[in-house]
């Protein structure tokens, strides 16, 4: 018997296995895969709430993550990095973003037209396909588990742990019978950094966004609710690059180096972070993050390392 089975290798899953294992719990995770494969490894992942709106515990999320990252940046831990960043909005608004707090310093400029304000900001970006095997290394350093396994019913872990951890994505809504998760495409391109530090996001429909990296640079974006499509299209990809030209003229004739599409694991009403008692045991749920998993995942994890360790679950 492990103290808890954490169902889920994403950016989720291994952040909460990590709170988990340094608050003593032991730990195993199942996942498919490797956490390569996972829709966290194609995010462009940024920290910033993308369509996420404002609770109490989501601003604590966003704050407790943003500080970890800061601190991994500080740290040169593998992957991470902190970029400047320019938000570009266009719907008129004057007061703070519900968000601002957490991002520990926000200036705001005025900007011509078609934009009505510029928020500048410094955020951490992460390069994903470092940082995943990064973490799941200094996971299994720590003492935890790592292991291949698919899961049809979560019953399949309460058998073998008192307390699981369903951090599953967009396999939630079959998991745990949840009807208000579903799929939100998102597609990417990947062209050579030609030497761009400062990330941009126009806030327009479809939203644009330009977020350099160590080598190349990730250009996006597209929000298609209820399309479970994974095969990159050409007309989306040749959109996304002309108005990331347009936004950042220094692109243009950039080489594309790749390009990819996911599937964001939204959910009406907002993650769903929360103890229930099954049959066979306590399920801690961590999902539907949407497009917002790497600017939640640190703060999530806390919560869910406090929510396993409570009193009333008994962590051996």
């Amino acid at each position: 018997m492990v103290d808890v089975i954490v169902v889920g290798g994403g950016i989720i899953g291994l952040t909460a296995a990590m709170r988990l294992r340094e608050r003593g719990a032991e730990v195993t995770v199942w996942a498919p895969s490797g956490p390569e494969q996972t829709v966290s490894a194609v995010a462009a992942a940024v920290w910033y709430p993308t369509r996420t709106l404002f609770e109490p515990r989501v601003l604590a999320w966003a704050a407790a993550t943003y500080d970890q990252f800061r601190r991994h940046a500080f740290a040169r831990v593998p992957g991470v990095l902190v970029r400047e960043t320019r938000n570009l909005e266009r719907d008129g608004a004057a007061g703070e973003p519900w968000w601002a707090p957490a991002a520990r310093g926000v200036r705001y400029l005025p900007i011509d037209p078609p934009w009505t304000r510029e928020i500048r900001f410094q955020a951490p970006l992460v390069e994903m396909g470092t940082y995943l095997p990064w973490l799941r290394e200094r996971l299994v350093a720590a003492g935890a588990r790592v292991v291949r396994r698919r899961v049809d019913r979560l019953e399949e872990a309460l058998v073998e742990a008192p307390v699981v951890v369903n951090a599953t994505g967009l396999a939630a809504g079959t998991l745990c019978g949840d009807p208000d998760v579903f799929p939100v495409r998102g597609q990417i391109v990947r062209v050579a950094n030609p030497g761009i530090i400062v990330s941009v996001r126009d806030q327009g429909d479809p939203g644009t966004y330009v977020h350099p990296r160590s080598r190349d640079v990730v250009l996006g974006g597209t929000w298609q609710a209820n399309n479970w499509n994974t095969a990159p299209d050409p007309a989306t990809r040749d959109a996304i690059l002309e108005r990331c030209v347009a936004l950042v003229p220094e692109l243009a004739g950039a080489p594309i180096v790749g390009e990819e599409a996911g599937l964001r694991p939204a959910r009406r009403g907002g993650p769903r972070v929360e103890a229930e008692k099954w049959p066979a045991g306590t399920v801690v749920h961590a999902y539907g993050h949407g497009g917002a998993g790497m600017t939640l995942c640190w703060g999530t994890a806390d919560e869910v390392a406090s929510l396993v360790c409570d009193e009333s679950l008994t962590v051996r």
